[in-house]
């Protein structure tokens, strides 16, 4: 008889298991602290599935993104999901990712979600296009610590947007990484139209990046005290047990 599995929002109590479940299941591991810096940053969309028996056998960890350009653009992004390989092909995965969507939507008002995942995971690369509609929008070389490269993929909320930025994609795919062995990317050429847009469109996240870049560095210097914070709390906290 196979056990029933809830999903529900994360607590502090949970962020052990969380941890244990991605010790267990993947190569790309994180200090306790960091769980708890998502936890306090964003609770609202750190998700667990859970047993009767109360075990934690998977859990998505997600934040909101850096984008503080002038269109005030929100994204949120997946920083680590995963299932138990007990617990597997039972859609836990979905429901989870499915959580994160519509909190994004209802809570944030998000205009896209974003991840990313190693170009050799095709059951993940299957989840993310076919069931959750998310779309290839470039390839980060060496991005993961083994060499490996990653798909960068994007699921737009904000349909509009979508429109807007997939000239962009594309120009992206057609000038980096054409003649690349990357399958899942559907290669197709850009028209003079295309061509123009998307170049107007990446003279605008250019220009969005120089000014948000003072933005973006006092909250890292900002995240950076709170991580301290935190720290000296969990060390004062292990000493106390």
């Amino acid at each position: 008889i196979q056990e029933m599995v809830s999903i529900r929002r994360a607590t502090f109590k949970d962020l052990i298991g969380m941890q244990g479940c991605n010790l267990i299941c993947l190569p790309e591991n994180y200090q306790m602290t960091y769980y708890m810096y998502h936890m306090m940053s964003w609770p609202y969309i750190l998700y667990v599935a859970e047993t009767d028996a109360k075990k934690v056998v998977g859990y998505v960890l997600a934040k909101l993104g850096d984008d503080e350009g002038e269109k005030k653009e929100v994204n949120g992004h997946i920083t680590s999901i995963s299932v138990l390989r007990s617990h597997r092909k039972l859609g836990i995965a979905t429901k989870l990712m499915r959580s994160v969507d519509r909190t994004l939507v209802e809570t944030y008002k998000a205009d896209y979600l974003s991840l990313h995942v190693r170009v050799s995971n095709k059951a993940a690369l299957t989840l993310y296009k076919d069931t959750l509609e998310f779309k290839i929008t470039a390839v980060e070389k060496g991005y993961y610590a083994d060499g490996e490269d990653a798909y960068e993929m994007k699921k737009f909320y904000n349909k509009e947007m979508e429109e807007t930025q997939i000239g962009a994609i594309k120009g992206k795919i057609k000038s980096d990484f054409q003649g690349a062995i990357y399958p899942e990317i559907e290669y197709n050429p850009l028209s003079p139209e295309e061509e123009a847009k998307a170049a107007q469109v990446e003279e605008e996240k250019v220009d969005e990046k120089k000014e948000s870049k003072n933005k973006r560095k006092k909250r890292k210097k900002k995240n950076k005290q709170l991580l301290m914070i935190i720290n000296a709390s969990y060390k004062k906290e292990s000493k106390n047990k």
